[in-house]
């Protein structure tokens, strides 16, 4: 870190260390920005950022969708708002070329962005509460959303102090600063960061350990409530369910009638089906044979459903339990972001010669009867390459020289060399 925060923060090394071998299964402890506040901003002013958000996060949603994964099963569950805001804090950090590919790709605000995310995660948090509380088996009527951002840093390296206030000032983000070279120290100190603010449905960071990474940003997502209708689980019974592949098996279904938002249009029909406060399941039905994905109707049917007033409907839905994993630099490949994962100098703001190594993202969901249980978790790794600092290895393993030197005259006291250490 620069000189105001890193000597915070290497002054802190000792007592995170200690923190981290007494209780390995447990994060870290959090250091913050001395001086530097959240800031509160209105939502109301900045519509325009947040309509653009919306699209990005719709557009990052596509490409999970459309990678698919890599359970190879054919179901898929994803956070884009998770990926949108790892990536957005990585974008506080960028220059040059990177920024303007994250900004063109993405479709992200070209002004506003930080207070736009900082609005929008202000709002997530009027439903913040504590993963590890909840009874998963009976979803709250109060819906549960938590939301945490982790950023993990190795103590060894600078890290730019500019990038640090941002990401307090409008993420809330500290920062835990660590040994990567230490991996049975640190991989299960940030492994206990996910599995803690997943109440334990994820248990494992989801992208790939290096003890060569000087940098991860870490975003989690955990959402449970019940639904303002529960299903009768009298009223589950198998029914069937014609797979994409066309082969027809029998599922645990619910059903019930509801009065419901529902919408059709151009090959495809919706309902909006509410939890018990805050917030809906969108639920989007291709026709038969409706040609692509179904990804363009969810932006439709969104618009739609807005406008739409409630009916009375039938519903049928099928209980499930999914997990997905999903390798991001992939993803990022695939949207275009190539300047992104190649750069070793537009991320000199956050390490001097960054450059992402690893990425990903694990996630997972349950339906059933009561209501809804899920967790994602977005990971990006990165190393410091290129002119940045870095552990130096060194084998005395041939004949060496040495010198005891007074310091502060430079007088070397004593000097020799070292031909066969296995002599007296």
């Amino acid at each position: 870190m620069k000189k105001k925060i890193p000597a915070r923060l290497i002054a802190a090394a000792a007592v995170v260390a200690l923190v981290l071998s007494a209780c390995a299964a447990s994060p870290p402890a959090l250091l913050k920005a001395d001086g530097v506040e959240r800031v509160s901003v209105d939502r109301a002013a900045y519509p325009a950022e947040l309509a653009q958000l919306r699209a990005s996060a719709r557009k990052l949603g596509a490409a999970l969708l459309a990678d698919g994964g890599e359970a190879g099963n054919g179901n898929v569950v994803s956070s884009p708002g998770s990926l949108l805001i790892a990536l957005a804090m990585l974008r506080t950090g960028a220059a040059g070329a990177t920024a303007a590919e994250m900004d063109e790709v993405l479709g992200l605000p070209a002004q506003h962005r930080d207070e736009a995310l900082d609005s929008l995660l202000s709002s997530l948090e009027a439903f913040d509460g504590d993963p590890g509380s909840v009874d998963e088996k009976n979803p709250p009527r109060r819906p549960v959303l938590h939301t945490a951002n982790g950023l993990f840093v190795d103590k060894g390296v600078s890290t730019g102090e500019g990038y640090l206030r941002s990401l307090a000032r409008y993420y809330g983000t500290g920062v835990y600063p660590v040994d990567f070279q230490d991996e049975d120290t640190t991989k299960p100190a940030i492994d206990a960061w996910v599995n803690k603010n997943t109440g334990g449905r994820i248990q494992k960071a989801p992208a790939e350990y290096s003890k060569y990474n000087t940098f991860s940003v870490l975003n989690s997502v955990y959402f449970a409530s019940a639904w303002k209708v529960p299903f009768d689980p009298a009223d589950t019974a198998d029914r069937p369910f014609t797979t994409a592949a066309g082969r027809q098996v029998s599922v645990p279904t619910m059903s019930g009638v509801q009065d419901l938002p529902f919408a059709q249009g151009n090959g495809w029909q919706a309902v909006d089906l509410p939890y018990a406060e805050g917030f809906v399941m969108r639920l989007v039905l291709p026709d038969s044979g409706a040609p692509g994905t179904g990804v363009p109707y969810l932006a439709e049917a969104a618009r739609v459903l807005d406008a739409a007033t409630s009916s009375p409907t039938q519903l049928y839905l099928p209980r499930s339990d999914q997990k997905s994993t999903f390798e991001l630099r992939k993803v990022f490949a695939d949207l275009g972001l190539r300047e992104t994962l190649q750069t070793e100098t537009d991320f000199n703001s956050i390490q001097h010669g960054l450059k992402i190594t690893q990425a990903g993202q694990s996630a997972n969901i349950t339906v059933a009867e009561k209501g809804t249980i899920a967790a994602a978790v977005t990971q990006i790794n990165a190393e410091a390459v290129s002119g940045a600092a870095f552990t130096h290895t060194i084998h005395f393993d041939r004949p060496f020289f040495y010198e005891i030197v007074h310091v502060e005259t430079g007088l070397p006291l004593f000097e020799g060399r070292v031909s066969d250490p296995s002599r007296s």
